[in-house]
C-alpha cells in the first residue's frame, strides 16, 4: 500500500446478536459498506442477514453498501471439514494457504475497503476465517487497522 492514512477493516458476526445489535454496531462505527464473506449468503441462521434482506436493511437504516465477495471465503470442502472436524489450527493454516494462492490483496483495491466491515457468521472473530482475512491484508498491505465489531 502506498498511501500514509491507514485504512480501517471492520468485522462483525451475526450470530446470537439482534437487529438492533447488528445495525446499531454498523452505524455507530462509521461503516460505509458490508463485505458478505460467507460462501453462502442466503443463511438461515438469521433472518436479517439474507442477501436480499440484509442488502435492505442496510440501504434503509445507514445507508451502508452491500457487496459478495465469494473470494475471501473458503472452498464447499474446506468449510464442510472444518464443520465435521472442528479442527481450527488445520482449518486455518489452509484457509491462510488459499488466500496465498488467490492472492487476493492483488485482486482487491484497499481503498475499496476501507471502512469496509467484513461480515460472516460466527459470534467472535476469534475461530472465524473474516479474522484470517483481515489479518492477511493487514501484513500484505502493511498500513491497515482492523477493528472487530462487538455488539452491546
Amino acid at each position: 500500500m502506498t498511501s500514509d492514512s491507514p485504512i480501517t477493516i471492520y468485522s462483525i458476526g451475526f450470530t446470537k446478536i439482534s437487529a438492533e445489535q447488528f445495525f446499531g454496531s454498523l452505524i455507530k462505527s462509521g461503516v460505509k459498506k458490508i463485505i458478505d464473506v460467507r460462501l453462502n449468503n442466503i443463511s438461515q441462521l438469521s433472518g436479517f442477514a439474507k442477501k436480499k434482506d440484509l442488502e435492505y436493511f442496510l440501504r434503509a437504516l445507514g445507508n451502508i453498501s452491500y457487496v459478495h465477495m465469494p473470494l475471501l471465503a473458503p472452498t464447499e470442502n474446506m468449510l464442510r471439514e472444518y464443520r465435521e472436524k472442528r479442527d481450527w489450527e488445520k482449518y486455518e493454516q489452509r484457509f491462510k494457504c488459499l488466500l496465498e494462492e488467490r492472492k487476493i490483496e492483488d485482486k482487491l483495491n484497499p481503498s475499496e475497503l476501507d471502512k469496509g466491515c467484513l461480515l460472516c457468521a460466527e459470534e467472535t472473530p476469534l475461530h472465524c476465517h473474516r479474522r484470517l482475512v483481515a489479518e492477511y491484508l493487514q501484513r500484505k498491505w502493511g498500513n491497515v487497522k482492523i477493528t472487530h465489531l462487538v455488539p452491546t
